[in-house]
């Protein structure tokens, strides 16, 4: 473990800590959006046209104490709201929690766990004073290789959903304002500020705003709109996506703000639905010029955008504020972002730690398990070996820039995504105490000297061998990490991981594999007869070691799935990164595994793949059906309720826990992909206990998209329900009519 020491300014301020911890733990219940909009008319009303900017416009990258600051005004009062990242946690701040990335919290398949991730998370941003997180994000894994998609969930629009709907709602409850981003299809780093992604109405409602429309119905307060351009026209200046989609289809009542330098424009900005433009400058250089402020204000008295917009967009900001209730005991604002060694010591870690710890166990997914080579009993064992860089913290690299380095263990991906760990548990600490004083180790971080990794490999009971695969956001003026901007080339391991694997399992009978990647990855050696287990930690944050071995030595049974297919075949996915600047969605609704169903093609890992200590039966699906029929035809199915149950018995050795798989085919009119994910649940059981799950889907997850009508319509004809352990491990299907 390695722990960072503190600054002699971090203790002189020790005494400010126990004062912002008593604040951390208030919850609240945020307003409705009508209450909200009621309390906010009467301050807004007060206000000058110069005051209602001045809450729209940022003060400009570095002239703040977060990395987004609004202006404040006086008579009538109003602060300056503090805008901060990141979708993990307190990103540019000491004495926060670094806990898994969103991919993981996917992978949990745990809306519990993934609420609490989200409730700690808001109590950190709160006891620093931050009104907004910037998260959770929800751009998809529509190619394998995206360089952020670790810090969202995947490739699966439901998935995606639930983890942006609990996540909003557990942040908010804490009295912090959640951002859904990026909005929209923002899939890829490479040429984000120039290309156009463009996508069908169809493919973009039922897979790319799914989430979004999820977040406005937890009551989201901001959305931030994307650099990249959506068929032809910037995300900022869109009207099509910002007024008659989000703020109209969906209703979504709060402000939208600009990705940090996403904003292009004045009066087409304004006018097209962007409330706020970040971080205020126009290239993000520290200055103070804006499109917003007084060229606003300009456009405003020149009649290019009209008073009532510069209102509505007051409104917007002001309603959100209030609507968590941040007129009431805010915490002031004791982040210095980009001056740490002067910044305040204010910890709020709590006991987060430990629902860290809990979450990265609960997010590992066993992928192979030959032999129940998992768990291992430390009372029977004398020996093993741990092996690779990836199983060790390097110290000097552990808070680089935005971790934007590689060469030790990966647990987290690069960039404004991430957070300064407070330690790191590294797997080489974490395994050694869940051995004990009476297994010896044996360790080498050289990936690359194969003999020497062979020979600390031979002759030990276990051989682990750790590799990893790293992406990140693109970020200007940056160094290369590894020769990569932020979307990975391949899909290779990086520091010679194939060729390390290789070298450890001729050597050892009883391999075991551990990888920390943001994404998928290629594996020749996964038929290697000596590979007995590959153990899929993703990037389980600062805890990375105590969970990866809590899962070891079976003191957690593993219960994480897999949020995205790994192929066997780099070319067997269905899009890649493009160098073009036009980017044509040409999968339409194939994305992930739905690409593999239609196409048949054979996945290593299937989504929703992952196993367990423990083994469960399925039985006695039963399905009920009830639609409601248009009164002007019959032929059109205006409403409808599935109802299904199924029985679930761990038949296994020991307790764990089973996620439960529901997949919908519709019928063949509706053209759709030929399954997808529209329920999940996971229930824990003891030994020989069983439980009825319960499944009800409604009109939301039993429409498509109607591109005649611009609506949603439910198809009528046939349905199949299937119930499995992944979307290629059905146990049961029924059919139903509606």
């Amino acid at each position: 473990m390695y722990l960072p020491s503190l600054s002699t300014t971090a203790i002189t301020f020790l005494v400010v800590a126990s004062a912002a911890i008593s604040l951390v733990e208030a919850k609240i219940e945020p307003l409705s959006w009508d209450e909200a909009y009621a309390k906010a008319e009467t301050l807004v009303g007060q206000m000058s046209l110069e005051q209602k900017v001045a809450i729209t416009t940022g003060i400009g990258w570095k002239n703040g104490l977060c990395v987004g600051n609004t202006y404040p005004i006086t008579n009538p009062d109003f602060p300056s709201l503090c805008l901060q990242d990141a979708p993990l946690g307190v990103r540019m701040a000491n004495n926060v929690t670094s806990g898994v990335s969103g991919m993981n919290a996917a992978a949990s398949f745990d809306k519990a766990a993934i609420r609490a991730r989200a409730e700690y998370m808001g109590q950190e941003f709160r006891g620093k004073g931050a009104h907004v997180q910037l998260g959770p994000a929800m751009n998809f894994m529509r190619s394998p290789n995206s360089g952020r998609a670790w810090e969202a969930g995947g490739e699966d629009p439901y998935l995606m959903g639930v983890l942006a709907a609990e996540t909003v709602k557990g942040i908010q409850e804490q009295g912090v304002i959640a951002t859904a981003k990026h909005f929209l299809l923002n899939e890829q780093e490479l040429n984000r500020h120039l290309s156009s992604s463009d996508v069908d109405s169809r493919t973009l409602h039922e897979i790319y705003l799914w989430p979004f429309a999820r977040s406005v119905e937890a009551g989201v307060g901001s959305v931030m709109c994307s650099y990249n351009l959506a068929n032809g026209t910037y995300a900022c200046e869109n009207d099509y996506l910002m007024n008659t989609v989000l703020k109209g289809e969906l209703g979504f009542r709060g402000f939208i703000q600009s990705d940090w330098g996403g904003t292009y424009s004045t009066a087409k900005a304004a006018n097209n639905g962007l409330d706020m433009t970040m971080p205020g400058d126009l290239n993000m250089e520290g200055g103070t010029n804006s499109w917003f402020g007084k060229n606003l204000t300009d456009a405003v008295n020149a009649g290019e955008v009209s008073d009532e917009r510069a209102t509505e967009m007051a409104m917007r900001i002001v309603s959100a504020w209030y609507k968590m209730k941040q007129d009431k005991d805010f915490p002031e604002v004791t982040l210095d972002s980009f001056h740490l060694d002067i910044a305040p010591f204010v910890d709020v870690q709590g006991d987060h730690k430990k629902l860290v710890r809990e979450m990265g166990a609960a997010s590992n997914v066993l992928l192979k398990n030959e032999k129940n080579a998992l768990p291992i009993d430390p009372k029977k064992i004398k020996k093993i070996s741990i092996i690779g860089s990836d199983s060790a913290v390097n110290s000097s690299l552990l808070n680089c820039h935005n971790h934007a380095c590689t060469g030790h263990t990966l647990a987290a991906g690069w960039g404004s995504g991430s957070t300064y760990f407070p330690y790191i548990v590294d797997p080489l600490s974490g395994l050694a105490d869940a051995f004990g004083k009476d297994v010896e180790i044996k360790h080498t971080t050289n990936d690359w000297d194969l003999e020497t990794a062979a020979e600390t490999a031979k002759d030990t009971d276990y051989a682990f061998v750790f590799a990893n695969s790293n992406s990140g956001e693109e970020i200007t003026g940056r160094p290369l990490v590894a020769g990569t901007v932020g979307d990975r080339h391949n899909l290779s391991l990086w520091h010679n991981g194939d060729n390390l694997i290789k070298a450890v399992a001729d050597a050892n009978k009883n391999t075991i594999v551990v990888i920390h990647a943001v994404g998928p990855v290629m594996m020749p050696w996964i038929d290697h007869p000596n590979v007995k287990a590959v153990l899929w930690p993703g990037l389980p944050g600062q805890e990375t070691g105590n969970s990866l071995a809590d899962i070891v030595v079976g003191k957690v049974n593993p219960s994480g799935r897999l949020p995205y297919t790994i192929a066997k075949k780099e070319e067997d996915y269905g899009a890649t990164i493009s160098e073009d600047l036009v980017i044509p969605y040409e999968e339409r609704l194939l994305m992930g595994y739905k690409w593999f169903d239609q196409a048949n093609i054979e996945p290593l890992f299937p989504f929703g793949h992952g196993l367990s200590y423990a083994k469960f039966n399925y039985s006695k699906l039963k399905v009920k059906a009830k639609a409601s029929k248009s009164k002007d035809n019959k032929n059109i199915v205006s409403d409808a309720t599935v109802e299904a149950s199924i029985d679930i018995r761990n038949t296994g050795p020991v307790a764990g826990a089973e996620v439960v798989q529901a997949y919908i085919s519709f019928p063949k009119s509706a053209g759709s992909p030929p399954k997808q994910l529209r329920g999940f649940e996971k229930i824990f059981l003891e030994k020989s206990k069983s439980e009825t799950v319960d499944f009800k889907f409604d009109k939301t997850e039993l429409s498509i998209w109607d591109t005649a009508t611009e609506s949603w319509v439910i198809p009528s004809g046939q349905f199949t329900l299937h119930i499995g352990a992944s979307s290629r491990d059905i146990r049961k299907s029924a059919k139903f009519n509606l």
